[in-house]
């Protein structure tokens, strides 16, 4: 094989590994995110008479633990995430190609890129009742 064909295999074998392990990355990255605490898990899980046990059981340790006038608990959970995508593009094989043939695009050229961030919060507070139990509960989400 001559030379610019054995960099062109080794290129392409190259960038298409790179491009399947930056996608599972981002896959492993996402199925973490999906086992923290959601609205959906709030609404499925959470109901009136729970205990604190079964409360942390699902949701975790909460943030702020107050209590009333008349010593009764509160819990509360503030969760914020932030998910920044970035992108580039430019130079790719042909890049490397012409660069490594002694010819056409040199280091730097032709390069672009962009970034996309979006963040997401969510507040649920639980109130507890003189047993322990959960009296009443509310959550609050956004995203921007």
């Amino acid at each position: 094989m001559s030379n610019i064909l054995r960099i062109l295999v080794v290129s392409f074998v190259a960038g298409v590994l790179f491009a399947c392990s930056a996608t599972r990355h981002v896959e492993d990255v996402r199925a973490e995110d999906a086992d923290r605490m959601t609205v959906g898990t709030v609404q499925k899980e959470i109901r009136l008479g729970m205990s604190g046990a079964e409360v942390a059981t699902v949701l975790g340790s909460p943030n702020i633990v107050t209590t009333d006038s008349e010593r009764r608990e509160t819990w509360v959970y503030d969760k914020i995430s932030t998910e920044v995508a970035y992108s580039k593009s430019g130079g790719s094989i042909i890049g490397l190609i012409f660069s490594s043939s002694g010819g056409g695009l040199g280091a730097g050229e032709a390069k672009a890129g962009a970034t996309s961030t979006s963040q997401r919060t969510l507040t649920v507070v639980i109130k507890f009742d003189d047993g322990g139990l959960v009296r009443d509960f509310s959550y609050h989400a956004t995203r921007f």
